[in-house]
């Protein structure tokens, strides 16, 4: 597949490094699937998403109970006016509405494909909600090829799978929808039985699979969405497609692992959790500092506030999570001589506060919180090892300060 880079659509004399997706799908009302899972997907991975809704959902955890689908006139509205202005380096399609917006649909993504050659367009073809609800009629199921004509991939579960070719083996189905369609086609492996699962991406000349475990939760409602809006977001930053899945994938098996657990059904994924785990270039999430004595900076960090993640007294390591998602650990050398040559800083709201509190539990700063010269507000302080450590807060100054640099 041809690479298209962010941006390259947007209006003379502009520069657009965020990648803007067009998503196509329904409104979940309970906030789990649909147009909610694909904005807060494509925010979390740092892209811009734009949207046209093609049906109104009224529905939670537990079950769909209205649908309203929303005119095709509508529809194509709302894409055109996101094309015209915005601008677009990759579409993601879900729930679809209807057969005749699937054939509008696809029409008008023929002429923007025209328009943008190479131009990423990942389909799931959305039919039946996790909670069992009926997403798409007949026709509308039936009208799907349109879609996948036009895409560049499309992202079936196993029963869309076979209820689009009537084939019992999903790799003989996927064969027959690359052959029929052109596009790519994954199979996701998640309504398979059993603890192991297999996803397979099968393009006209290639086959990739991944192997993994089931992650244990209740939690899945939108991982379909959420998988294909990933996929979208990395195409359009011009990962080729084994790698735009590759990522995608890890990104929804962390949101699994994150899942608020929220609702008396299967409930939405982590999203927010994700921001540090899968994304463009290096990103800094874990620091690990040198200490002597196990118990004493076990101790000493959890103290601090932080949430204790691994313990493993015989090899000497424990490891944080702090808010936000970045890790911190501490290995232990009793016969390392720490020299503090690197400075940790743990930023919070409540700086004066949480000092005072810390303060007063025992915790011993070397000055409380300090207005500096580069516009944070500090207090330091020393590990038991010596290592320094600051809580801060500098808001938005840490990232842009009033020097920073042009990009």
């Amino acid at each position: 597949m041809e690479n298209f880079a962010p941006g390259s659509g947007s209006k003379a004399g502009s520069v657009t490094p965020t990648a803007r997706i067009l998503v196509i799908a329904g409104s979940d009302s309970g906030g789990g699937a649909g147009i909610q899972a694909d904005i807060k997907t494509v925010t979390m991975l740092g892209g811009h998403a734009a949207t046209a809704v093609t049906a109104v959902t009224a529905q939670n955890t537990v079950g769909v109970t209205a649908i309203h689908p929303v005119p095709a006139e509508v529809v194509l509205a709302q894409i055109e006016a996101i094309i015209s202005d915005i601008g677009v380096d990759a579409v993601k399609i879900g729930m679809i509405g209807s057969a005749f917006t699937a054939t509008q649909v696809a029409a008008r993504l023929e002429k923007l494909k025209a328009e943008q050659p190479g131009i990423p367009i990942v389909f799931d073809p959305v039919m039946v909600a996790t909670s069992g609800g009926t997403l798409a009629d007949e026709p509308t199921v039936a009208a799907f090829g349109r879609l996948m004509d036009v895409a560049t991939i499309a992202t079936p579960n196993l029963p869309e799978l076979k209820r689009l070719t009537s084939e019992e083996d999903p790799v003989a189905a996927a064969l027959h929808l690359v052959g029929q369609h052109g596009c790519a086609v994954l199979i996701k492996g998640g309504h398979e039985e059993g603890d192991a699962l297999a996803d397979a991406l099968i393009e006209t000349d290639n086959m990739t699979s991944w192997q993994g475990q089931r992650i244990d939760t209740t939690s899945t409602h939108g991982t379909g969405c959420t998988l294909a809006s990933a996929i979208a977001l990395f195409l359009a930053e011009g990962a080729n497609l084994a790698d735009a899945v590759a990522r995608a994938r890890e990104f929804v098996r962390v949101a699994l692992h994150a899942a608020p657990g929220i609702g008396e059904g299967s409930g939405p994924i982590g999203q927010a959790d994700v921001r540090l785990d899968v994304g463009a270039g290096p990103r800094l999430n874990q620091v690990t500092i040198t200490g002597t004595n196990y118990e004493r900076s076990v101790e000493f960090y959890r103290r601090l506030g932080l949430h204790q993640i691994v313990d493993s007294p015989d090899t000497g390591y424990a490891r944080f999570e702090t808010a936000g998602g970045v890790t911190f650990s501490v290995q232990i050398d009793p016969e390392e001589k720490v020299h503090a040559t690197t400075a940790i800083y743990l930023e919070c709201d409540d700086l004066d506060e949480r000092v005072e509190q810390l303060a007063r539990s025992g915790i011993a700063f070397e000055h409380g919180p300090r207005n500096q010269p580069w516009m944070w507000r500090e207090a330091r302080l020393r590990d038991p090892d010596g290592n320094i450590l600051f809580f801060y807060k500098a808001g938005e100054n840490r990232r842009f300060p009033p020097w920073r640099m042009e990009s």
